[in-house]
């Protein structure tokens, strides 16, 4: 069996966790498969049964496209380079809606299957026409197309699966599969390195918070940033946040972390992303690993801190509450979304909850210390990417016998 992964992200152009996402499942996948992998990036090579073949967007549209449409422009450019030479593929499998035009014009073009990885979901995203602009009509319509034609949905939670059926109610719900997202719990465990933080400014004989992601609505940094307020003076904040997704976050985080640093001066902000050794040595030292996402399908970076032995406050939202138990692993705080942007309806109270979340961890080393025991043992039970690939394979060869069947009769 020959399968076609299509994604934006491949290492090592990775920003997010579609792409470890697919870095992992593509690795596990080929001990037991062919798999090929098509990517944005000049990439070319193979490692035994693992194939990467990248590709850039039409020069016509890099060059001559301005407006924030442009992005959307090039991911249905790539899409449809990606499906010229597809020989021998026997499945289709994309992920984020940058790749699902490519699996719907395979379908139609190899008449082969076709899955969809959902990661998250452009209606429940409507902060992405700050990004995208009017390219956010073109984004939703893709991703609406693609899973609407999908011969398999595989959501990553309960959570999204549930959000796929509110979001589009014309998918049967016996057409979702949920597999969880995964991690390597032996390259995701706790260190003893202090290198990275000395390098970054960290103090490790002061306990810390940290935050690990992107600068985007969506993460929820800017309402860990006004939670700070509410903590102790002395506390240490490390934030782990970079590539942001427009000029005005951009500029709207800096002006937060220059007014809250007035008051709380030990702030750390790490304006880039940091590479896995470095990430796994923040994750090993701080005391609590917040999460305060607004809307989060799964939430890998949760279960990364959890392998680490690091206890969690998140938000107690989407695929999040399938990760983190309360009270045993850290703690859920509750988010009460606005119904059109999915905001918090009252920002000022999610802070004052954050901060209060992350207090009493805290205070309480001997409770972190046993939350941690209890992540790193929820992650080696449930999350790893061996299951997670069996899982897939088992899924690829139902569709498989499905469509000779249907072709036989």
């Amino acid at each position: 069996m020959r399968v076609g992964l299509f994604t934006r992200e491949f290492p090592p152009h990775i920003y997010g966790g579609a792409g470890v996402h697919v870095d992992y499942l593509s690795r596990e996948l080929a001990k037991e498969i062919s798999v090929e992998v098509h990517c944005w990036g000049p990439q070319n090579f193979d490692d035994g049964s693992l194939h990467v073949r990248g590709a850039q967007p039409w020069e016509e549209i890099t060059k001559g496209t301005g407006g924030k449409f442009k992005g959307a422009l090039e991911a249905l450019s790539l899409n449809l380079t990606q499906v010229k030479a597809l020989a021998g593929v026997d499945i289709a499998h994309t992920h984020t809606w940058y790749a699902s035009m490519a699996g719907y014009l395979a379908k139609k073009l190899y008449n082969i299957p076709f899955v969809l990885t959902t990661h998250s979901l452009e209606p429940l995203r409507a902060w992405k026409a700050e990004q995208l602009g009017s390219g956010y009509a073109m984004s939703s319509w893709m991703e609406r197309t693609g899973i609407l034609d999908a011969d398999a949905i595989i959501a990553v939670s309960e959570g999204m699966k549930a959000d796929i059926l509110r979001a589009y109610p014309e998918v049967q719900p016996d057409h979702i599969h949920v597999i969880y997202n995964g991690i390597d719990p032996v390259e995701y465990q706790k260190s003893s390195e202090t290198k990275a933080l000395t390098e970054y400014g960290v103090d490790p004989t002061v306990p810390y918070v940290l935050f690990v992601g992107r600068i985007t609505r969506q993460k929820g940094v800017t309402h860990l940033v006004d939670a700070i307020r509410y903590l102790p003076e002395e506390t240490q904040v490390v934030l782990c946040a970079g590539a942001p997704d427009t000029p005005e976050i951009a500029a709207e985080m800096r002006q937060k972390v220059e007014d809250t640093r007035r008051g709380h001066p030990r702030i750390i902000w790490i304006e880039k992303m940091v590479t896995k050794p470095e990430v796994i040595e923040l994750y090993s030292h701080a005391r609590v690993f917040c999460c305060p996402s607004v809307y989060e399908p799964f939430g890998i970076i949760n279960l990364e801190a959890m392998a680490c032995r690091t206890p969690v406050v998140a938000s107690a939202t989407g695929g999040i509450r399938e990760v983190v138990v309360e009270g045993k692993t850290g703690h859920l705080i509750p988010f009460d979304a606005d119904p059109v942007t999915g905001f918090p309806k009252d920002p000022e109270r999610f802070a004052r909850d954050l901060a209060s979340g992350i207090g009493r961890l805290l205070e309480d080393p001997e409770q972190c210390r046993r939350f941690g025991d209890a992540g790193r043992l929820r992650v080696e039970q449930l999350f790893s990417w061996n299951a997670i690939a069996h899982e897939t394979i088992r899924l690829y060869r139902q569709l498989i016998q499905q469509r000779s069947a249907s072709v036989a009769t």
